[in-house]
């Protein structure tokens, strides 16, 4: 599972893997849900629920509950392109609960813990 932070102040994002024996953690939390950064090592930090997606790349949309997917008919938001005015379709999506299929947390940080900024957004090396 990966968790993917963000800065709303900088705008920077970074990226952790977390290891499969802190998963367990995570397992239950709900889009919104304020959860520790010691899970993906970012020690002191606090992180802030705002999407998911799973191992097949369907979103998560806050309104649905759990962790099951569903073809939800829907207009605007999460997992949807607006394509005109009044337009709906029905679309893959899945619920808001943090289960076994879930590959990638998106978060942003509530509050700052020991690292700096430097430290937690690294620059990508490029490969020559």
């Amino acid at each position: 599972m990966q968790i993917v932070y963000s800065d709303k102040k900088t705008g920077k994002t970074g990226q952790a893997q977390v290891p499969k024996d802190r998963e367990a953690q995570l397992t239950g939390k709900l889009i919104g849900d304020i959860v520790e950064g010691a899970v993906a090592g970012l020690d002191g930090f606090k992180l802030k629920i705002t999407g998911m997606s799973d191992n097949a790349g369907s979103p998560s949309r806050k309104e649905i509950d759990g962790i099951r997917k569903t073809k939800s008919l829907i207009s605007y938001g999460v997992g949807m392109r607006v394509r005109g005015k009044g337009y709906r379709a029905r679309k893959l999506v899945r619920g808001n609960s943090v289960g076994p299929d879930t590959a990638q947390i998106n978060t942003v940080i509530e509050q700052f813990g020991s690292k700096t900024q430097e430290e937690i957004f690294k620059p990508k090396e490029k490969k020559e």
